[in-house]
């Protein structure tokens, strides 16, 4: 494999993953708020490593669309936490993500079994 293809294939994965973090952020906060920590964790599990810059311009960006809220909590150790939290406007965006994430599924595998 060149570096140039190595180059292409590393974009790729970028761009797509880019374009499915909302939608995955969305789907952890609809099963329980969470510490950004937490978010990122979740995230890594499905091997969608974001880095901390990334998903707080991303939280801050859901919250200023009313997507999402979050509190303040007390911790044990140190400082209070926020913790982000899905609002009604953020769950109606997830059904009409999750709506066009099957369709678009449906499409994909569409032209995948026709090989």
């Amino acid at each position: 494999m060149t570096e140039k293809t190595k180059t292409s294939d590393s974009n790729i994965r970028s761009q797509m993953r880019k374009g499915i973090l909302e939608y995955c952020v969305l789907l952890l906060l609809n099963r329980q708020r969470a510490y950004p920590s937490d978010i990122i964790n979740g995230l890594s599990e499905a091997s969608l490593i974001v880095v901390e810059g990334t998903l707080y311009t991303l939280l801050n960006r859901l919250r200023k669309e009313g997507k999402l809220n979050y509190e303040w909590e007390e911790s044990p150790k140190g400082p209070p936490r926020k913790y982000y939290f899905i609002t009604d406007t953020g769950k109606e965006t997830l059904a009409e993500m999750s709506a066009a994430w099957d369709e678009i599924v449906a499409n994909v595998n569409h032209f995948r079994n026709l090989q």
